[in-house]
């Protein structure tokens, strides 16, 4: 596996892989606990919402990077982060590996990349976030592995 910078070309794969590694969680677990109301205000257009985040992560002279994991059968997965150099702080955007290459420490691999930029452009405290549910499990194991200590947080939906 190779880690890679983000090239612009990157842009319509890595929207499809992140569409594709967070559908279950906004169809399959958030949709059905939260219900229809306040699905579709919060993230009734999660796809579009993606698609456009995605084409704006990388922006260097905002301190906004994309590093992409090649396998030899294509992508299988990316990373974006950016850094506030001020604040000395560094914060992971997205993680997202394709489904058959989970498993195989390309996760591990992604944010170790990040976090070493990180460090090398002054940071010094990295957040990363996920959510508390089931879809989530895996993301959190990962977080912690890497020596992440989680804060509990808990956010709340009511229809009005």
């Amino acid at each position: 596996m190779l880690i890679r910078a983000f090239v612009q070309h990157d842009v319509a794969p890595l929207t499809e892989l992140t569409i594709e590694t967070f559908r279950p969680f906004y169809e399959d677990s958030f949709r059905p606990l939260v219900g229809e109301v306040v699905f579709t205000n919060q993230h009734g257009n999660w796809r579009d919402d993606y698609r456009k985040q995605v084409a704006e992560l990388h922006a260097p002279e905002q301190h906004a990077y994309v590093a992409v994991a090649e396998a030899e059968d294509g992508i299988a997965g990316y990373v974006a982060w950016s850094v506030d150099p001020a604040r000395r702080n560094g914060s992971v955007t997205i993680l997202a590996v394709s489904a058959k290459h989970r498993r195989h420490h390309v996760g591990t691999a992604l944010c170790e990349h990040a976090f070493e930029h990180m460090r090398t452009i002054g940071a010094e405290v990295v957040e990363i976030g996920t959510g508390g549910d089931l879809f989530h499990a895996p993301a959190r194991a990962l977080y912690e592995r890497l020596g992440c200590t989680q804060l509990p947080v808990a956010v709340y939906y009511r229809q009005l």
